[in-house]
């Protein structure tokens, strides 16, 4: 990689470190080792050097104006503008170049066995980059973006407190009143769902598991205090008869949906469920079977349809979609 892209690329590293607030003032030795884990998988010190990291913060100086400052009694880095951020500055060509250099990069390890989850992630990254290099067609293609990216500052602090099992406290606003209660939880894991950031969590006072929206979220803090017991918890399992991010332990429904031609084109291409089979093809509909939770977002996924799936088991959801499909009236 051509050593102006390396050194852009070091810029963002080294400002998303001076403005964490989690690990506030971090040290020459610190920005040099989190600039060497991501760029070359290491923190030797083969790769980068402590002048390298002295040269970008002059040119950090220089260039983009970031007000990096020493603080002597905390023995780290920090800025003397509090709201400063790289991410406000327009990316320029050579910005634009290495962003490209990355994403095909990454492009080649899209179909390793542990990347393969992420490849439509992946996908996007190098069609928003493509499209982006060319100016003439941005005002013709529209990309799909997150209504709400909230929380997502609190990424890096659950997954520590994951990774060493210690609780975490935070206030947490109510969806209907708004209204913020304290919680102390357990933190066991991070999921995505429709753009949006949620903690799956244990509560010991509830002994049950919880889940939390990150947009939701407030005022976060790791605690020292360390799970004394191990968790049953097993992700694949929690999530194996789930749809959307609501899920339990209880056994799922076995749910048939009676569902028109042309509506059952769409759900064949986009099922809602990996379970989700075929039972019996008709002239004019499809009987699709699904062993499935019965949750909010299934009911959801349902309704959006409109009249084009009806459900014929179970017979509970069945009156539930009836209730709300009635209020639509």
């Amino acid at each position: 990689m051509p050593h102006i892209k390396n050194a852009l690329i070091r810029y963002r590293i080294i400002d998303r470190c001076i403005r964490n607030k989690y690990k506030p003032f971090p040290s020459k030795q610190e920005l040099r080792e989190a600039c060497e884990e991501e760029l070359y998988g290491s923190i030797g010190g083969g790769n980068i050097c402590n002048s390298t990291i002295e040269k970008d913060m002059f040119a950090m100086r220089e260039e983009h104006d970031a007000p990096i400052k020493y603080s002597k009694r905390e023995k780290g880095y920090y800025y003397e503008d509090p709201d400063f951020t790289m991410n406000d500055i327009p990316l320029t060509d050579n910005d634009m170049e290495a962003i490209a250099f990355a994403a095909k990069t990454l492009m080649q390890f899209k179909n390793v066995e542990l990347f393969r989850q992420f490849g439509s992630a992946i996908d996007k990254i190098v069609d928003h980059v493509a499209v982006s290099q060319d100016e003439d067609v941005r005002e013709f293609i529209q990309f799909e973006s997150a209504v709400a990216d909230g929380g997502n500052e609190f990424l890096p602090p659950l997954l520590d407190a994951i990774k060493t099992q210690n609780f975490v406290q935070f206030d947490y606003a109510s969806f209907v009143s708004g209204e913020l209660k304290p919680r102390k939880v357990l933190p066991l894991l991070l999921k995505q769902y429709r753009n949006r950031w949620y903690l799956i969590s244990f509560d010991n006072s509830k002994q049950d598991y919880i889940t939390y929206a990150l947009d939701r979220i407030e005022d976060l803090e790791v605690s020292q205090e360390k799970s004394n017991k191990p968790i049953d918890f097993d992700p694949d399992n929690y999530f194996k008869h789930a749809v959307g991010i609501t899920s339990g332990n209880a056994l799922p429904d076995l749910v048939l949906l009676k569902v028109g031609i042309i509506a059952a084109k769409y759900l064949d291409s986009l099922p809602i469920h990996p379970s989700q089979k075929v039972k019996e093809m008709k002239e004019d509909y499809f009987v699709f079977e699904l062993h499935v939770s019965i949750t909010e977002e299934l009911i959801r996924e349902i309704l959006s349809y409109g009249g084009e799936i009806i459900v014929m088991e179970p017979a509970s959801l069945k009156e539930e979609i009836a209730r709300r499909a009635g209020k639509l009236i």
